[in-house]
């Protein structure tokens, strides 16, 4: 909204510097002041000086706590960083506007004084929105270890913010001095929807981008599976993510497109839990059968695994099975690799050593004639122990 007071200023300002009997009378009414008040004056101006210099002693405070803080991206090192951009100009400004009235100071010169401390002001208050605002993305982010992504990403943020809080601040001078910026907001909101527009799927990898960057949900050098593929995070770009497959292929993949799909990142897993599926064969002992787990147990154990429960599952089809879960520490893929296949030779080995058997598919079958008799075109195990025991 437009300040009429200001406007009002602004325009007695123009006028008394616009005629040359404007001036004189301006110079005439300035020395008559400057006469008659001098006490008044000089009270008003060491007043200011001691404002400003109380202002530039908490601009250096400030500044000290931006500098002495251990925590780089501290919220105490955001202040201080926002409070040290504070400029001399202003702060001389807004020492001569609170002490301006003490002396009583002619129309013009007020009204000028109150002018220049409003653009100032906007002005500064965009200078510390900037720096605010940045401080904050930068604290949000972090080290996340994206090295030039991030410092990409920061660059082009700067950019926008700088822009906006700018843009806002000319929007709010503008107005305030009486000039309609309703058509310029219209024009630079219809500008930006249709540069939006035309650059939809840019602006859609690059805010991508950007979450990936402020939410994490894989850093570079994680391990992360997406649809089927899984690969190393080499680089996040802008537009896309470049990575690495099991097999040695280069992926390239925009990242609004990664983002869609479900993520299984393995780097922050510090455990992985093993199902291990047993099946021996039905000629097991029963002795044998029921000392399975414990067997599974001491295999896993000696191995270096953690055994969490073994039991048995089932009758299958062509063996009686078994299952049995262990847990594996460590982030690492191919450790975890290498002690499932640590706990499966153990496995083996204890399993040879009890002379318990592994079942696979097999099927018997029986031959019968056309009464339903068996016959057997083999030795039936009767037969068998007859000529055994002869």
């Amino acid at each position: 909204m437009t300040s009429p007071a200001l406007e009002n200023e602004v325009a007695l300002i123009h006028y008394s510097l616009s005629t040359p009997a404007g001036i004189n009378k301006i110079a005439k009414g300035g020395l008559e002041w400057i006469g008659s008040h001098s006490a008044e004056i000089l009270l008003a101006c060491a007043g200011a000086f001691l404002l400003y210099f109380v202002m530039v002693m908490v601009r250096r405070a400030f500044t000290r706590l931006k500098n002495r803080s251990d925590d780089p991206i501290s919220f105490a090192t955001l202040i201080g960083r926002t409070a040290s951009k504070t400029t001399h100009l202003f702060m001389a400004i807004a020492a001569a506007r609170l002490v301006v009235g003490y002396a009583d100071p002619p129309a013009l010169l007020f009204n000028t004084i109150h002018f220049v401390f409003t653009i100032s002001a906007v002005f500064q208050g965009a200078l510390w929105a900037r720096e605010f605002i940045i401080g904050l993305i930068e604290r949000k982010t972090g080290d996340d270890g994206s090295g030039e992504t991030l410092s990409n990403a920061m660059g082009l943020i700067r950019v926008l913010v700088t822009f906006a809080v700018v843009a806002i601040a000319a929007i709010m001078v503008l107005d305030n001095l009486g000039v309609n910026v309703t058509g310029l907001v219209a024009g630079l909101g219809i500008g930006g929807i249709a540069i939006g527009l035309a650059a939809q799927g840019i602006f859609s990898d690059l805010f991508a981008a950007l979450s990936i960057i402020f939410d994490k949900p894989f850093r570079q050098g994680d391990t992360i599976q997406y649809d089927t593929t899984m690969a190393t995070v080499e680089h996040i770009g802008l537009k896309s993510t470049r990575l690495r497959s099991i097999e040695g292929d280069s992926k390239i993949i925009s990242n609004a497109r990664l983002l869609e799909m479900e993520i299984t990142n393995y780097a922050d897993i510090m455990q992985r839990r093993y199902s291990l599926p047993v099946g021996v064969i039905y000629q097991t002992p029963p002795e044998k059968a029921v000392r399975v787990p414990e067997i599974l147990q001491q295999a896993i154990e000696s191995a270096g695994a953690e055994f969490v429960r073994a039991g048995f599952l089932g009758f299958g089809a062509s063996s009686l099975d078994y299952e049995c879960f262990f847990v594996v520490h460590g982030h690492e893929v191919s450790e975890a690799a290498a002690m499932r296949h640590k706990v499966g030779m153990a496995v083996l080995e204890a399993f040879a050593r009890e002379g318990l058997e592994f079942a696979y598919p097999t099927q018997t079958t029986f031959t019968a004639a056309p009464d339903g008799s068996m016959i057997y075109p083999f030795t039936r195990p009767q037969d068998a122990a007859e000529a055994h025991n002869n």
